[in-house]
């Protein structure tokens, strides 16, 4: 079935149901940063410990980001509409799996089958759009799907603390499932299974060494923060098959006639540079998201249901940043748009070294908005301007590209980022236990979530205002290192996007040449940019 055949009543209610998809991911991501805190409590929660926690954040970042590229192929052998209804099966019977894990490990497993769902979903969902709608419509149809991330990413984090005022920490996952049956609905009686008349090969090779590769070098950063030393064979053993696994899957990759994820691509200036740059900047958004969830509920003291109100500046922020960096794109050009809205993000997760138990509420907002509004800036404009410098013919393989290497520096994040706060914070914790029980000891090394608890189970007030300054400290000391990381991803987009200038024909001047992204007065077609910023400004909040 080819667009044409589809009447625009049906296009439109085709157009709701993939929105409906497409809010159940977006729900899902933003939900669990505010659970963190009480799945780390041993009463209410799952007595998770710090690694645990990246885990359950990691192993479905991990998931979503090695399997979206052969979750494409597996949509053009069977049809779009048999993928998407697939990955919403697993998608909500692993909801249930994670609703009544009984312990972190049932939890993990389930969430990287939630992230095997997201990956059948996210791509069918794509494809199916662009099936279904034609010309500007298309553009309109993208701008409309584009609300249901913006909703999903302000409305998760407050569903979330509502639920868990109110209910156990399950039902943030139970909450999944109603949605899905109500997608699933919706595709048996409006969605045509759509299918490429070109079929991609299964790239099982490459899935493989992706997952075990960032698997293996994940576990080893983690395993620092737990151990406290990069010395022991279980930290560096991990991480060098790592980043061996992952060396094989890059030259299997190039040898492949159609690899699902070409690394040739990465190889030219504009596309490799922009992806390197985007890839640091959700490195440390995951990041910063990690250390922000428990300073909130922890430190600061508030409930699940106040924390996700107190973040929602970053996701307005980031909604209305995204069409107002396109519309500046529009006017200049896209380095002078993304290139200082990069460095306002890293100033303001930096900002975070000057945030403490008793900070102004007011303050943190503040930061908070601004930090939306800058990462907002960034997505969508960058993203789009990567995929336009592609021919047509690349552009499925650019956004595979793209997708993994944002999903890959979310899942490094996490895993560094804690790592260093697991680190830090058990050195600044030390000199507070002495004298203080075996037992309790210990349990207070594991993170300031156990010590808080053990605190107050054994009458040691003391304790606990120790167990705040100490993750405090980790948190500045983590937040100078993320602020580094995505400053250094400004500079490589400021190179990445910097102008080329052509040999000067005889006796003429030198002709400026950009490749360092379209602006208003290029041939690049922008009538899409803004759309698709807004659907990817509104991914900040998906870690």
């Amino acid at each position: 079935m080819t667009t044409s055949t589809l009447p625009k009543s049906r296009q439109r209610l085709v157009l709701a149901v993939l929105m409906v998809c497409s809010l159940l991911i977006w729900l899902d991501n933003t939900v669990l940063s505010t659970t963190l805190e009480t799945l780390a409590d041993p009463v209410r929660g799952l007595n998770a410990g710090p690694a645990e926690l990246q885990w359950a954040t990691g192993s479905y970042t991990l998931a979503f980001a090695t399997l979206m590229f052969t979750a494409g192929a597996l949509g053009d052998r069977f049809g779009h509409r048999a993928v998407l209804a697939a990955g919403l099966v697993v998608f909500a019977a692993s909801s249930v799996w994670a609703a009544y894990a009984g312990d972190a490990g049932q939890l993990i497993a389930a969430r990287a089958a939630m992230g095997v769902g997201s990956a059948l979903i996210m791509p069918a969902n794509m494809a199916i759009l662009i099936w279904t709608f034609t010309g500007p419509a298309r553009s309109t149809a993208i701008a409309i799907s584009s609300t249901s991330a913006g909703v999903g990413m302000a409305v998760g984090p407050v569903l979330a603390g509502v639920l868990l005022d109110h209910f156990w920490w399950g039902s943030v996952f139970l909450v999944n499932v109603p949605v899905a049956v109500l997608a699933l609905i919706g595709i048996a009686l409006l969605v045509p299974n759509f299918r490429s008349p070109v079929v991609r090969p299964l790239d099982l090779a490459g899935m493989l060494l992706s997952i075990t590769g960032l698997a293996a070098l994940a576990y080893g950063l983690i395993r620092a923060g737990q151990v406290a030393a990069w010395g022991r064979t279980d930290v560096w053993a991990p991480i060098v098959v790592g980043l061996i696994l992952l060396t094989v899957f890059v030259r299997v990759e190039l040898r492949s006639k159609t690899p699902s994820f070409d690394p040739r691509l990465l190889a030219q200036r504009v596309f490799g540079g922009g992806n390197v740059a985007l890839g640091l900047l959700l490195f440390a958004v995951s990041a910063v998201t990690f250390y922000n969830a428990f300073y909130l509920q922890g430190v600061r003291g508030y409930s699940p249901i106040e924390a996700g109100l107190a973040g929602l500046p970053t996701a307005l922020g980031a909604i209305f940043g995204a069409p107002v960096g396109a519309r500046l794109v529009h006017r200049w050009s896209l380095r002078l748009v993304a290139v200082p809205a990069l460095i306002v993000a890293a100033l303001t997760m930096g900002a975070y070294e000057l945030f403490g138990p008793g900070t102004p509420l007011v303050w943190i907002e503040a930061v908070l908005l601004v930090q939306g509004l800058s990462i907002g800036m960034v997505l969508g404009p960058v993203t789009a301007a990567l995929i336009s410098t592609l021919p047509p013919e690349r552009a499925g393989a650019g956004s595979a590209v793209t997708n993994t290497v944002r999903q890959t520096g979310s899942v490094i994040g996490i895993a560094v980022g804690g790592t260093i706060m697991s680190i830090v914070y058990r050195r600044a914790i030390e000199p507070s236990l002495d004298g203080v029980p075996g037992a309790v000891r210990e349990q207070a090394r594991v993170s300031a979530e156990q010590a808080r608890h053990v605190a107050t189970t054994s009458h040691l007030p003391a304790l606990g205002h120790a167990a705040d300054d100490a993750f405090v400290h980790a948190m500045h000391v983590g937040a100078v290192w993320i602020m580094f990381a995505a400053l250094f991803g400004a500079a490589v987009l400021l190179l990445a996007l910097r102008v080329v200038r052509k040999p000067a024909a005889a006796g003429g001047e030198p002709e400026p040449a950009r490749d360092g992204g379209p602006t208003a007065d290029e041939t690049v077609t922008w009538a899409g940019a803004e759309d698709l910023t807004a659907r990817e400004g509104a991914y900040v909040g998906s870690r």
